[in-house]
């Protein structure tokens, strides 16, 4: 019981109900890392996504405050999955380029965007990269394995994904933080319908890469690229609402 006791969790005052949060909640470790396994690397193992996992249901456990809402399964899935991308975070297997590509997809998606005042269309944006379009979609995989939580980091101006963010003191910071997810949400209802349904099926719905592509009747490799292309047309879309919100700040 050392690492529990370190992370503050046997105080005087709660000491039993955080332990059985803990023991009740184990198995939504395992589900979470298997759920991020499909969109990493071979040499990625569960038993180190696992081991980070139980510390971020640790940390849930000492902290939860049933007065502000969430329950704890959703609170500590949220702890779960950020200590999980900490710790692949650490790992730094994610090479520059990719990220570098990343974001050359997301403007040229933008620059398409606000030249034709419509979606851009996948032969579109390749073209605007100047590569063919498997060469565009061979981008898509790369850009979807290299980030684990598209959707939540598209709030760059903070260190956390937009979910896990604590309470600050500083009211304009929560005020910022909603009128994002406010945008977000926005955002991701003008998505093109098959993008709209990937992303719902993956963040909501919790399916795999491989249970969507059968929901959808494609590929694994199809579905990865969906996600990627629906998540850097977010960001690029969002670009110049970040921009303005910083600016006022």
């Amino acid at each position: 019981m050392t690492l529990a006791r370190s992370l503050g969790i046997y105080h005087q005052t709660g000491r039993r109900d955080a332990h059985q949060l803990v023991e009740q909640h184990a198995p939504l470790v395992k589900k979470i890392a298997l759920h991020l396994m499909a969109r990493l690397p071979d040499s990625v193992q569960l038993e180190d996504l696992m081991q980070a996992g139980m510390m971020g249901l640790l940390e849930a456990a000492a902290k939860y405050q049933s007065d502000r809402g969430a329950s704890f399964e959703t609170y500590a899935g949220i702890r779960i999955r950020g200590a999980i991308v900490d710790e692949i975070r650490k790992g730094d297997w994610v090479p520059r380029s990719v990220h570098r590509n990343a974001r050359r997809v997301s403007a040229a998606i933008k620059m398409v965007e606000d030249r034709e005042g419509r979606e851009a269309l996948d032969h579109e944006v390749a073209d605007e990269l100047g590569m063919t379009l498997s060469a565009y979609h061979a981008c898509l995989s790369d850009a979807n394995s290299g980030r684990l939580f598209s959707l939540d980091e598209l709030n760059e101006s903070g260190d956390l994904p937009i979910h896990e963010q604590e309470a600050s003191d500083n009211p304009l910071d929560e005020v910022s933080g909603a009128a994002f997810r406010r945008n977000l949400a926005a955002a991701i209802e003008e998505l093109p319908e098959r993008e709209k349904l990937v992303l719902g099926l993956y963040y909501q719905e919790e399916l795999n890469l491989k249970e969507i592509g059968a929901v959808l009747g494609v590929s694994e490799s199809r579905v990865s690229q969906i996600h990627s292309q629906a998540a850097l047309r977010l960001r690029g879309r969002l670009s110049e609402w970040q921009a303005s919100d910083a600016g006022t700040q």
